[in-house]
């Protein structure tokens, strides 16, 4: 979902995708809806969705145990592990780095030129930074439709983190 949302709803501009996801948001995210496919052609939306569609929700309303206000987390390896999350994605000029937060620190750069509807194999393990680039190994092992960058947040899943380098 965010290579097509880089595409279309951003017009290839890093520098809006990254106000929108990042800074404009006081907390962090839920969930990423299909509202960053706007823009994108109908045949893409529901490639990427099966005709789904939802909003995209932020964590800015959150009640914190102390009443005080809730604050944007940092991620590291000890907030990822205290939160479950499996994946991290960093935002950079020549695409999206997914980090499976589960084996690597790093991972490989997914280009913003890649179409959206590429299949990857959405284990971890394949995402290793010392293996080859992603669109390479999605024609071995298991494949989902989706790659784990572009794959659209559900309701009750680990959500991901972005960061911008």
């Amino acid at each position: 979902m965010l290579l097509a949302a880089y595409q279309y709803k951003f017009g290839r501009n890093i520098e809006a995708m990254s106000r929108h996801l990042i800074d404009d948001v006081a907390v962090g995210w839920d969930e990423l809806g299909t509202d960053l496919l706007d823009d994108a052609p109908p045949a893409l939306v529901t490639a990427l969705t099966g005709g789904e569609h939802w909003p995209s929700r932020t964590l800015d309303h959150l009640i914190t145990p102390d009443g005080s206000p809730p604050v944007r987390m940092s991620v590291t390896d000890t907030t990822a592990d205290e939160q479950d999350m499996q994946w991290g994605y960093v935002l950079h000029k020549e695409g999206v780095e997914v980090i499976s937060l589960l084996h690597e620190d790093v991972g490989p750069i997914v280009s913003w030129s890649i179409d959206p509807r590429t299949a990857f194999n959405d284990h971890p393990a394949a995402w290793s930074s010392l293996d080859s680039p992603p669109a390479i190994r999605a024609s071995r092992g298991r494949q989902s439709h989706s790659a784990p960058a572009a794959a659209p947040a559900k309701a009750g899943t680990p959500r991901p983190a972005a960061a911008r380098r």
